[in-house]
């Protein structure tokens, strides 16, 4: 670490807290080092101040956290022919990171999000400042400049913690949304739809607690803004995983939130369609094929343009779809399409992965996840649903597997982002990025000793 700090000292400097990079060129070829040590130093403070120099020194190097608001804005005027892909990065995040922002550079893409649910905030153990540090560390090895749209992803409130104590559950999830503002998440979606209540008579009634919940959370959201930027605000109309959704709910819940807050409301709104989050794995450990309801989307991704001025549906639980599926989305002008267990599925299931290093992290999972195996289980289904917690305690073993381990995975994410990036049609979509969003720079300090 010392050898690392005392690099940079030749290439960038700090006064009263703000960074200057001096020598980009030596920042890129340090960057490796400098994150890992961002991420496992094993003094937090340490930790933590490093991570806030990484994203600085970002931010001077052209790739800036931003808002994808006025972009969605532009959406919901003239829908522009793609899908927005929102990426979950529970491993490998770096790495992973890195093969994004060369493919994306490769196809001239801005339109994407990077994002992080809060479950997985927790047991993937990359809390908001660190998944930030870490993905702008990777847009700077990578040579990326531009808007970097970081997303909090189903900040959720969960149901019977709700019920239990309303308050409780509500100021958990405000810390949350607190904490990622400040690490510069500028695009969160919560996610009430947990709270629906279904025994109600009127489909108002049945999204009254979802919508009376998501607006007072933006309001929340838009205390905290930093000047010029407008965080772009996600709503869920079905919780995913149940019913498909209808336009009527849709309209139910938007005129709702409109009567509840008058302020800028939601960006874009999530719906049910027949997805399943991770998909739905049977006792061989292969996926069942899921039958979507792309004319739901359709439907909904229209009403909420036309009438609401949204850009458009959004599709959770997408990434285990076959691929012949993904060119449907921008057909039917979904907006947006959350991808997550496909990435993870690539790590494990690549034949360059160690057997010993897979049955390490099994093992683990059998002694710290044995109360969720449910009865009738194969250890196929076992594994499949819990090693998405694999990822947290044994995140420093991920990190440092060989390269000669990580290039073949890597090789088959990058040719998964490319058909991604292709189907969904963001190919080119810097241009119209640069057109809508202009970067804010939010300056924050860091500590003036973090270089020693």
């Amino acid at each position: 670490m010392a050898d690392v700090l005392t690099k940079l000292k030749s290439c960038i400097s700090i006064a009263n807290g703000k960074v200057q990079v001096n020598d980009a060129v030596a920042v890129r070829g340090l960057i490796d080092d400098l994150i890992y040590e961002a991420v496992f130093n094993p003094d937090e403070e340490k930790r933590k101040g490093l991570q806030k120099l990484v994203i600085e020194i970002a931010k001077q190097m052209g790739a800036v956290p931003s808002s994808i608001q006025s972009l969605y804005e532009e959406m919901g005027k003239n829908y522009p022919g793609f899908t927005v892909p929102a990426m979950n990065i529970r491993g490998l995040t770096y790495d992973t990171s890195r093969v994004i922002f060369k493919k994306a550079i490769e196809k001239n893409v801005s339109a994407m999000l990077f994002e992080i649910a809060r479950s997985e905030i927790g047991y993937t153990k990359q809390k908001p400042v660190e998944y930030t540090a870490v993905v702008l560390a990777a847009a700077v090895r990578e040579g990326f400049a531009g808007p970097v749209f970081i997303q909090g992803d189903h900040f959720q409130l969960i149901r019977k913690n709700y019920l239990s104590g309303p308050d409780l559950e509500k100021n958990y999830i405000k810390g949350l949304i607190k904490e990622a503002i400040e690490a510069e998440f500028y695009n969160i979606d919560i996610d009430s739809s947990t709270l629906v209540d279904l025994d109600k008579s009127t489909l108002q009634e049945q999204q009254r607690p979802n919508f009376g919940i998501a607006a007072e959370l933006t309001e929340y959201i838009r205390s905290l803004e930093p000047a010029g930027v407008t965080v772009s605000v996600g709503g869920e109309i079905g919780e995913i995983g149940g019913k498909n959704s209808t336009p009527e709910e849709l309209r139910a819940y938007l005129d709702g939130f409109k009567e509840t807050y008058k302020g800028k409301g939601v960006s874009k709104l999530s719906v049910q369609t027949g997805t399943a989050h991770g998909g739905v794995v049977l006792p061989d450990g292969t996926l069942a094929k899921v039958k979507i309801d792309f004319d739901t989307l359709r439907q909904m991704s229209y009403a909420a343009r036309k009438e609401y001025g949204l850009s458009g549906a959004v599709q959770h639980g997408a990434s285990t779809l076959p691929d012949e599926a993904f060119h449907t989305f921008p057909e039917t002008t979904t907006s947006e399409v959350h991808l997550a267990t496909g990435f993870q599925n690539i790590m494990y299931d690549n034949p360059a992965l160690p057997a010993a290093f897979k049955n390490e992290v099994y093992e683990y999972l059998k002694q710290e996840c044995a109360k969720e195996r449910k009865e009738g289980q194969t250890d196929e289904q076992f594994f499949y649903s819990t090693r998405k917690k694999g990822f947290g305690t044994l995140k420093k073993k991920w990190w440092d597997l060989p390269e000669n381990v990580k290039a073949p995975i890597m090789k088959e994410l990058e040719e998964k982002f490319d058909l991604l990036f292709r189907e969904l049609r963001v190919g080119n979509s810097k241009d119209i990025v640069d057109k809508t969003v202009k970067p804010v720079v939010v300056e924050k300090k860091v500590p003036d000793n973090i270089l020693g």
